[in-house]
């Protein structure tokens, strides 16, 4: 993979909402007598960057240097986010705190490594008219540092309609490759971006399929290629593995390698991390989807919220 070497010089903008990830720790050896729920042991208490932030993290973990664009509370969970950043070496000079909102947060309580409940502190309504312009003044200034560009929409009123149709038209103009990891029914909004990374219920929903099956995978992706005019088109499906979808080239499946399955929160942030770095290095998108399957696995492997490395991929050789 000639391309790796490039990784260093890349840069990427990644916009989009921002969130702290948090975890309970403990065990659990009875069930509570007020009620038919299990009584967690609290043993320790841990926190990462969720959302754009992780996108961010899974960039600066493969050595290319990311530009994180985003929006936060004024509150201690906004410190927290800010610290995880910091160790992570990953400026938050383009985060944007407002009094408006709360940060987002969610809890995850786990025992003996698995998930019991979560829990969101979280805001979805859309950024005021005035955060709403500081968010496009900040993506305005870093734009033409960048060399990839990805919009992580979770739906949580960071990228509104409207800032989405400036970041694209705005980064297309000055010939910026541009990545959508999408949310919700309505794709359109989305049109002018080169590539999107559904997973295959988001991409079935996006075309009112009730099927999520492959038949449906390969339906959706060329409605979506045609309809948003895209360049390429990945569809990720978990345990099947991932579809590709190219202008003009037949589709091309990934198939998961075999793993063990611990957490796949936070898998979707590390596939389109990968795909940026790789093609604003130079790999063609097969070459980057690939490489994209591999981080993925690697990621799901760890319980919580999990950024790829060199390191994990170092240690960690392709299989054959």
């Amino acid at each position: 993979m000639e391309f790796l070497k490039n990784i260093p010089n890349v840069k990427v903008l990644v916009i989009g909402d921002v969130m702290l990830d948090r975890y309970w720790w403990g065990r659990v050896s009875r069930i509570s007598p007020e009620a038919p729920v299990p009584i967690v042991n609290l043993e320790s208490v841990s926190q990462t960057v969720g959302g754009a932030a992780n996108v961010a993290a899974n960039v600066a973990g493969l050595g290319a240097e990311p530009f994180l664009i985003g929006v936060v509370g004024a509150d201690t969970e906004a410190d927290l986010i800010l610290d995880v950043l910091n160790e992570k070496k990953i400026s938050n000079r383009f985060l944007l705190k407002s009094t408006k909102r709360r940060t987002i947060v969610k809890t995850r309580i786990i025992a003996h490594n698995q998930q019991i409940v979560r829990i969101d502190q979280e805001t979805k309504q859309n950024l005021t008219e005035i955060e709403e312009e500081e968010i496009w003044k900040k993506s305005l200034e870093m734009l033409g540092q960048a060399d990839v560009v990805i919009l992580s929409d979770y739906a949580k009123g960071t990228l509104t309609d409207n800032l989405l149709t400036r970041l694209i038209t705005i980064a297309a103009t000055q010939g910026k490759f541009i990545l959508v990891d999408p949310k919700g029914k309505n794709y359109a909004k989305y049109r002018g971006a080169a590539l999107l990374t559904p997973n295959r219920f988001e991409a079935a929903e996006a075309c009112n399929l009730e099927s999520d099956g492959q038949a449906a995978i390969e339906e959706a992706g060329g409605k979506l290629m045609s309809d948003l005019a895209l360049k390429c088109l990945l569809i990720t499906q978990g345990e099947d593995g991932m579809t590709l979808f190219e202008r003009n080239k037949p589709t091309t499946h990934l198939a998961v390698e075999m793993r063990n399955v611990y957490d796949v929160t936070g898998a979707g942030d590390t596939v389109i991390a990968c795909l940026a770095v790789c093609i604003g290095a130079g790999a063609d998108f097969t070459e980057a989807a690939k490489f994209a399957n591999r981080a993925a696995g690697l990621v799901i492997e760890q319980v919580g919220t999990t950024a790829i490395s060199t390191e994990m991929l170092n240690r960690e050789q392709p299989r054959r």
